[in-house]
């Protein structure tokens, strides 16, 4: 028998580390909050029937969740044998904020109503609404299952500072800003969690216990919440949800999103760029991850989401999943990959048996504001350390399309009340152009890939490829005829430009001659001799 050297030892990651629950319960919450909102728009402003969001949508977008989570688990548990690290940290999926809105104030709601018109009982008009869910998510998905390949050429050609100043200005507004609006909507409550987020987690304070700290603040701010409720001490409006009954709904593949199909036709406008945004923001937490020192392929990262939210349509879901932008914030956490594992089997087990559906109905918006106001500034402030440090201002140019997408949402975009008095609200009267309403709903719809296209042009600036900032300026006239960005319609939906009329018409072609007219200003300069300029 011939002698043998020993076989070389395969590193074999922990399953769980302490700071996992930490993790855990951060990504919990941010998912929990996005079904709490879906809930709440659908039946609390369109009454729509509520067993038919707890019962039939929740599940199969929870099992989206679920696998999702399963998949980034194996990718981090795979890196990090590879690596022979035990700092890995696995890429947090999880229900997309921003589309999530959409679909339910813009997609689901009004098409419940639309239905309720054409002379459908509420809950025939339900089922229907729901199919039309289910079908949307059907279309995003292979939508971004068809882009996912060009992940990595786009991350090559991008710098990252327009890949994470894009995204960091999305996190400051919508994860920072709105939450902490909600936040503050409760002071006592929302103060005091914040307060002890911020001491856990960003100051690496010490509690007297030996619980992670996000559950601490998770405990502390919700005995706040219902004990001054109950008390009479807590903010206006306080009441106790009617508990729902546990249920097992378990979300089997359908053929009912067949059925919705021919309905998301007019929808379509809005649902590609939903699945386009989610194929950048994508990227852009690759690259994310990247700078933190986790290095996932691109392609991989969105084939998941792609794959999972493709999966959650068929059997069910209406919201589409995607990576999460805090990966380098719960690294910072000292997470690992145990948290997406726990996260993907609460949510989709607890999807299955109601327990989600319950827990939705308790959980106080105070409480889990704070939590995504922490991981937006997290991702906002890796924004600058990771760029260049000549690249800051186009980090900072980056944030401000985001600022508008925000005032749009609390100022009220016209296009989710009525999208008829588009051009009548967008008034010509002003003697310095366009009103102030149309300036900042036009720089709004499509913000992150404008956030994107000019940090990109303000980089190529900086290190003096004056030609590639022009093109760069070039394709966004282009995109901005057919509405991937600046889209004048009030909902952010592309279009062919020749069918534009009236005031639509005119915002677009001066946008778009906007960019051209800088473009072809900045191809003159490059002309220059090397030298010359002042």
């Amino acid at each position: 028998m011939s002698a043998s050297g020993p076989s070389p030892s395969i590193h074999r990651p922990r399953w769980f580390v302490p700071a996992d629950l930490n993790g855990f319960f951060g990504l919990v919450v941010d998912n929990l909050s996005i079904l709490g909102f879906i809930a709440a728009a659908l039946v609390g402003i369109f009454q729509f029937p509520a067993e038919v969001v707890f019962a039939r949508m929740f599940p199969g977008t929870a099992l989206g969740v679920l696998l999702g989570n399963l998949a980034y688990t194996w990718m981090a548990r795979r890196l990090a044998a590879k690596t022979g690290r035990d700092d890995v940290t696995a890429m947090p999926l999880g229900l997309d904020a921003p589309t999530s809105i959409g679909m339910a104030l813009l997609v689901l709601g009004p098409a419940f109503i639309g239905f309720k018109q054409q002379g459908l009982d509420p809950n025939a008009a339900a089922i229907a609404t729901w199919q039309l869910g289910m079908a949307s998510l059907v279309v995003m998905g292979a939508f971004k299952l068809a882009l996912s390949f060009a992940g990595d050429w786009i991350t090559r050609v991008l710098p990252r500072a327009a890949l994470l100043g894009s995204i960091g200005g999305a996190a400051l507004t919508l994860l920072g800003f709105l939450p902490l609006i909600e936040t503050l909507r409760n002071p006592v409550v929302g103060v005091v969690t914040f307060g002890l987020l911020l001491y856990v987690l960003v100051a690496k304070g010490r509690l007297p216990v030996k619980l992670p700290g996000v559950l601490v603040a998770f405990l502390i701010g919700t005995a706040l919440y219902y004990g001054l409720g109950l008390s009479g001490l807590g903010a206006p409006g306080f009441q106790l949800p009617d508990p729902l009954p546990l249920s097992v709904q378990l979300p089997w593949p359908s053929l009912g999103f067949v059925e919705g199909l021919p309905h998301t036709v007019p929808y379509l406008p809005l649902l590609l760029p939903f699945g386009l945004l989610m194929v950048v923001g994508g990227i852009n937490v690759s690259e994310s991850a990247r700078a933190s020192g986790d290095d996932y392929r691109t392609r991989d990262v969105l084939l998941v989401e792609a794959l999972a939210t493709l999966v959650a349509g068929l059997c069910g879901g209406v919201a589409q999943t995607t990576p999460y932008i805090g990966q380098p914030a719960y690294k910072h956490m000292g997470a690992r990959s145990g948290y997406t594992l726990l996260t993907g089997l609460f949510v989709g087990i607890g999807g299955m048996l109601g327990i989600v559906a319950g827990l939705v109905q308790w959980l106080p918006v105070a409480v889990l504001a704070p939590i995504i106001v922490y991981v937006g500034l997290d991702i906002t402030t890796q924004a600058f350390h990771e760029s260049p440090r000549r690249h800051a201002p186009a980090v900072a140019l980056a944030f401000l399309p985001s600022i508008a997408y925000l005032l749009n949402i609390k100022l009220g975009n016209p296009g989710w009340i009525a999208p008829d008095h588009f051009a009548s609200l967008f008034s010509t009267s002003d003697p310095h152009g366009f009103s102030d309403l149309a300036a900042i709903t036009t720089l709004g719809n499509g913000f992150i890939i404008t956030a994107m296209l000019w940090a990109a042009a303000l980089v190529a600036l900086i290190e003096t490829r004056t030609r590639a900032a022009a093109g760069i300026l070039l394709l966004a006239a282009a995109l901005t005829l057919f509405g991937v960005i600046h889209s004048v319609d009030p909902r952010g939906g592309i279009y062919l430009p020749w069918n534009l009329e009236g005031l639509r018409q005119a915002i677009a072609f001066q946008f778009a001659a906007a960019y051209a007219a800088l473009a072809v200003l900045l191809g003159l300069l490059s002309l220059q001799k090397p030298g010359t300029s002042a």
